[in-house]
């Protein structure tokens, strides 16, 4: 595979000239650089305030941020777990939230929740994965060229995820545009009025699908959330709405990514793309480094509910605290040559679905997911070429290519 890349630029020298919560820095610039200088010289970091915009800690290095995400007491998720809803003031869904919540809540809302997305429970829904993937990769193979990641990579966790909420197939095609205009864009910076926008379209959606379930539930997640019960009483309605956002975009948006991001790189790495293709490495372990080089999601908001010292830093109560798997993913203390794509990677102690109690709950159906994507690639096409420049979404939360033009050359036929 070889791809046609469009290079970032360098991120700005000065650590005084770097503001991460600026979309722009993540989409235009390549931060590979900017980690390595801030675990090494300042792995707990002050990013200043900014007008009106509060200041927020940075933390870079993979110890520091399993340490913060390990402790729920010391920093909270309870004010908003998103560093623009913190810098905003916090998250409406606080406390309601299985994302936004913590303690003895999150506790007994996650074990609601983790039946459906237990891996005996998600046998129908994985070969529905596995059937749906390979008819979506042979129909792109013979298309010839395509946009992978609309084409192909949208519609595979979608459909997944939909399947387990309920939602009807003629209204996917609107969940992926509210979904991928949520928390990011793929046309500039992202403007305050359009995320709310398609957030609130998200919210009311499932407000409408959550009202219909109680008048008639069906064997879906939503059904579920309707009927369960939670330390004696009935989930309300903003909780079940609360929830089924959550996880309708943990569970489109960021797979997404890791599987543009993985085509990508197999592209620009040919012998990557011959090892797995070879089966000189497994398709597990091929996961396992889609998921740790692509970081889809960048980074984990808290609150400090205390005075702490962090990595020699004193750490106020009310301090905003970014703990950026996106650094620590890279850090050279845990990974060997962590810049290298390297599917045969072990150990690969990756922090792409967080750690500690608000590890992904969809963590195994995401695997699965890349798993299948991988494995159909495999099977179907000889190589995968570059048609057209890639282009990069705006976000400081999330990260990847929002489009991925190429060429799939099938099984049997030479490339160009």
């Amino acid at each position: 595979m070889t791809a046609m890349t469009s290079r970032p630029e360098p991120a700005p020298d000065a650590l005084g000239d770097v503001d991460l919560a600026d979309p722009l820095l993540h989409a235009r610039h390549d931060l590979g650089p900017l980690w390595r200088r801030l675990r090494t010289e300042a792995p707990v970091h002050w990013q200043p305030e900014s007008g009106t915009r509060p200041g927020f800690w940075v933390i870079s290095r993979h110890a520091d941020v399993v340490a913060v995400l390990n402790d729920n007491q010391t920093f909270t998720s309870e004010r908003g777990n998103v560093l623009d809803t913190l810098l905003a003031g916090g998250d409406s869904a606080a406390g309601k939230m299985l994302a936004v919540t913590d303690g003895g809540p999150h506790k007994a809302l996650r074990s609601a929740l983790l039946k459906p997305f237990s891996p005996r429970a998600l046998d129908v829904v994985v070969d529905s994965v596995r059937r749906g993937t390979r008819a979506l990769v042979k129909e792109a193979v013979a298309r010839g060229t395509v946009d992978f990641a609309a084409d192909v990579a949208a519609h595979i966790p979608l459909a997944a995820i939909c399947d387990l909420l309920g939602v009807p197939l003629a209204d996917r095609r609107q969940i992926i545009e509210l979904t991928s205009s949520a928390l990011s864009s793929a046309d500039g910076v992202p403007t305050e009025e359009a995320t709310w926008s398609s957030r609130n379209g998200l919210l009311f959606y499932f407000s409408e699908l959550a009202a219909a379930r109680r008048e008639k539930p069906l064997d879906d997640v939503i059904s579920l959330l309707v009927t369960k019960e939670i330390d004696g009483r009935p989930l309300s309605h903003e909780e079940i709405v609360f929830n089924c956002y959550s996880i309708i975009m943990g569970g489109h948006e960021t797979t997404r990514f890791a599987m543009v991001g993985g085509v990508q790189a197999l592209m620009e790495r040919p012998e990557q793309w011959r090892a797995l293709k070879t089966g000189q490495v497994s398709t597990a372990s091929a996961v396992e480094e889609v998921l740790r080089w692509t970081t889809p999601a960048l980074h984990s908001g808290r609150t400090a509910t205390q005075d702490v010292f962090l990595g020699g830093q004193f750490v106020e109560e009310g301090d905003i605290v970014t703990a950026w798997m996106a650094s620590a993913n890279g850090d050279e203390r845990v990974f060997d040559r962590p810049d290298m794509f390297d599917l045969a990677r072990t150990p690969n102690k990756h922090l792409s679905f967080a750690h500690g109690s608000h590890f992904c709950l969809g963590a195994f159906l995401a695997r699965a997911e890349l798993a299948a994507l991988l494995e159909s690639l495999c099977d179907l096409v000889a190589v995968a070429e570059p048609a057209g420049a890639p282009g990069r979404v705006f976000s400081n939360f999330l990260s990847g290519f929002s489009s991925l033009p190429v060429t799939l050359v099938p099984e049997g036929r030479q490339a160009t």
